[in-house]
């Protein structure tokens, strides 16, 4: 804390700011009172110091105020960041875009969530909410072994799951569509698509564009998780060059991993199961309701990131579905 303080004072002198205003996380704080108190504070631009549950908890309590959002990005994966394009080993980089950066207006995941005792709770969520192999690692990932490797610590959790091979059966909707009936391993939905080690789970997810996207895992108990390491390992190859659209599109689409796209996703499981938000575990729940707010919060970013232009701008609702 005294250096990122240093580093702020040292930002605020050379641009002119007057002194900033501190509010720090307690115990018992994920990052939601700390920001709500710093908006009602009247701040030109609010800096967050923290990955991407930070980010999340602080999402939650500035989402449609219009106060930029500068993140100093310090977790283990910073998705959301990279996403961004936001300096990530450079703290003095990191304050000076949040002082005097672009604002970039980016969309908000809401989750309502319905726990099996009646109750309801809303959440936001800036980069993935999962079910299945993707909360269970959230929730059962040693912490300590995190601090130290990182994501790395995610192998274990994750090879457990493949292997165990767990499904679930689920009822779901995408906006106004009829309902579908599947049985899964795992549901993600998300705003952004990387994953670390490059890998791109969902490849037409855009941060600004209205829409959440949506990856099912049906392995069954054949070849599927061998057909969904390949197209997960080919992802980048196959969705941002020329070459990979056309082999793309000349395959047969793996009925084991399959996308889709909506500004709302209604779930309903047969029995409870795991969720995670942007990697915070949030126990067990019966369904869920996943939507968007478009362009609900600013953050700020260097002025040479440019806008996603991997995908021309898009009206429809659903590109691929679910079958």
């Amino acid at each position: 804390m005294p250096t990122l303080r240093q580093v702020v004072n040292d930002e605020e002198s050379a641009s002119g700011w007057r002194p900033s205003a501190w509010f720090e996380t307690s115990a018992d704080d994920d990052g939601r009172s700390a920001a709500d108190a710093a908006a009602r504070s009247g701040a030109d631009v609010i800096l967050v110091a923290g990955g991407d549950g930070t980010l999340r908890a602080a999402a939650e309590a500035l989402a449609g105020s219009g106060i930029p959002l500068g993140l100093l990005p310090t977790g283990t994966a910073n998705l959301f960041a990279r996403e961004l394009g936001l300096p990530l080993n450079g703290l003095a980089a990191s304050v000076a875009t949040a002082f005097s950066g672009a604002d970039r207006p980016i969309d908000v995941g809401v989750a309502l969530l319905q726990r099996a005792g009646g109750e309801e709770s809303r959440h936001a969520f800036l980069v993935m909410a999962g079910i299945g192999v993707d909360a269970h690692m959230a929730a059962h990932t040693n912490e300590r072994l995190k601090k130290r490797i990182g994501w790395l610590a995610y192998s274990d959790p994750i090879a457990r799951s493949v292997l165990g091979n767990k499904q679930f059966d689920m009822v779901y909707r995408l906006d106004d569509a009829a309902e579908v009936s599947t049985r899964a391993h795992t549901v993600i939905v998300g705003n952004s698509g990387s994953l670390p080690a490059g890998l791109l789970l969902l490849p037409d997810a855009v941060v600004d564009d209205g829409l959440l996207d949506a990856v099912v895992f049906r392995p069954g108990r054949g070849p599927g998780w061998t057909n969904i390491g390949y197209r997960l390992t080919f992802n980048r190859v196959l969705h941002r060059t020329r070459f990979g659209r056309l082999i793309a599109r000349l395959t047969p689409r793996p009925r084991a991993i399959q996308w889709a796209q909506a500004t709302r996703l209604q779930v309903r499981l047969d029995t409870p199961q795991e969720i995670q938000l942007d990697g915070d575990p949030q126990g067990l729940v019966t369904g869920a309701t996943l939507s968007v707010q478009h362009h609900a919060l600013t953050i700020r970013v260097p002025h040479t990131a440019r806008l996603d232009e991997r995908h021309p701008p898009r009206t429809a609702h659903r590109e691929r579905t679910v079958p």
